[in-house]
């Protein structure tokens, strides 16, 4: 700390600035879990306390001011390392809208509770089919039944939730052009 003794000519400043230095070290590693970040944050925290040593109008408050100093470098450090966006180059879409994500959550909503009303089987195959995208022969494998009875279930249970789903089709506009056809 050779550059204290240049900077600093009183002992009871180069003391203080000494145990400023311990305690924002530990703040500093706190905040960043790595001592070589940390020494680096000090070392630029003391070094713009030094340029900025006039500012100080209050020798009490030199500990809040020098944390101050700190928390701002601390700050800057990783607001340089953020990526930046070229403003320009962000093309801007409305396709999500607070109206459209509001439809697609009651849309979302009223299927759930189409397929929670279906009967254990329905709800199986209908979830499997419909929700997760497998094919007839990979469901009838998974569930352990032939073929034909994922079929009539699928019938049977997207009948029984177009029964459910269609008046509140009716009711409501924009959810009918979302929900067009239920197989």
């Amino acid at each position: 700390m050779d550059f204290l003794d240049f900077f600093l000519r009183s002992r009871e400043a180069q003391r203080a600035l000494k145990q400023a230095r311990a305690r924002l070290y530990r703040v500093a590693y706190s905040w960043c879990h790595s001592a070589a970040l940390a020494d680096d944050l000090v070392q630029e925290t003391l070094t713009k306390a030094l340029r900025k040593s006039s500012q100080l109008r209050d020798p009490k408050a030199r500990d809040a001011w020098l944390f101050t100093i700190l928390a701002n470098c601390y700050r800057d450090h990783f607001r340089k390392q953020r990526d930046m966006d070229d403003i320009d180059e962000i093309e801007i879409s409305h396709e999500t809208t607070p109206e459209s994500e509001s439809s697609r959550a009651e849309i979302v909503s009223m299927v759930r509770t189409a397929i929670a009303k279906l009967p254990q089987g329905q709800r199986q195959v209908v979830t499997l089919v419909d929700l997760e995208g497998f094919s007839y022969v990979e469901v009838a494998q998974i569930l352990d039944v032939p073929i034909g009875t994922i079929m009539s279930r699928l019938c049977r249970a997207r009948n029984a939730m177009k029964d459910i789903l269609l008046p509140g089709m009716q009711q409501n506009p924009a959810i009918s052009r979302v929900i067009r056809r239920i197989k």
